[in-house]
């Protein structure tokens, strides 16, 4: 080989080499630069949020949770508990009720008509009617109607009616007779006016076939109207 041949490959040995050197030094700056970026980033972060608003701690939300938690948990205990219900004067109890329909120039109009019955069941018992638009209404004048016209049951200290008695009002016959050890015998309407005036060991026969049950309960009161102590 010729002088010139080899010195024209020791330089491109040469040049090869620095090339190398070179390329590895990009390297090693790229990662330097990379490493050192998050920490001048993490650095300075802070610093901006700082100027502009204070982070909030989720410690103080958690404090202030508790707080409430403290408070709730604080309240003081009701004095007695619930109020206890109060029983109403009288034992109620609905024996009929039905939708009237009313047909006017406008239209269909409906309303209610309940009949009911109340009593203490220590002598004292009532029948009333009541009509209205809502059958809350109509209950409420129903239990003022029978308060209008209660009655007292003449009977003797073991609840016992002092005689038999019949009596007929409008198409409804009763017969009411007192029965000692058989208990309460009735049916129909005649049997709640009965329970609810707390009368016992009585027997009561309904002889019509009449089935309206506001007739046979008035039937029932008129029957104990009747009744006299001797």
């Amino acid at each position: 080989m010729n002088t010139r041949t080899i010195t024209y490959l020791q330089k491109i040995k040469m040049s090869e080499t620095k090339q190398q050197e070179a390329t590895t030094d990009v390297k090693s700056d790229a990662v330097k630069a990379t490493a050192a970026a998050p920490k001048e980033t993490a650095t300075d972060a802070p610093a901006a949020e700082g100027t502009e608003r204070t982070p909030r701690r989720r410690g103080g939300q958690g404090g202030r949770r508790g707080g409430n938690n403290d408070r709730r948990g604080g309240r003081r205990p009701r004095r007695g508990g619930r109020p206890e219900r109060v029983r109403p004067e009288f034992d109620q109890k609905i024996i009929s009720i039905r939708r009237v329909t009313r047909v006017m120039a406008g239209g269909r109009r409906f309303s209610f008509s309940v009949a009911m019955v109340i009593g203490d069941k220590k002598g004292k018992v009532g029948v009333g009617i009541g009509k209205a638009g809502d059958t809350q209404l109509a209950i409420e004048k129903a239990v003022r109607d029978a308060k209008k016209h209660m009655i007292v049951v003449p009977m003797n200290k073991d609840s016992h009616i002092p005689h038999d008695v019949h009596v007929k009002y409008a198409s409804s016959e009763v017969m009411i007779m007192p029965a000692p050890g058989r208990g309460l015998v009735a049916g129909s309407s005649v049997r709640t006016v009965l329970e609810l005036a707390g009368v016992k060991d009585v027997t009561a026969k309904i002889f019509s076939r009449s089935k309206n049950k506001l007739n046979n309960a008035r039937a029932a009161v008129e029957a104990l109207k009747q009744l006299n102590v001797r």
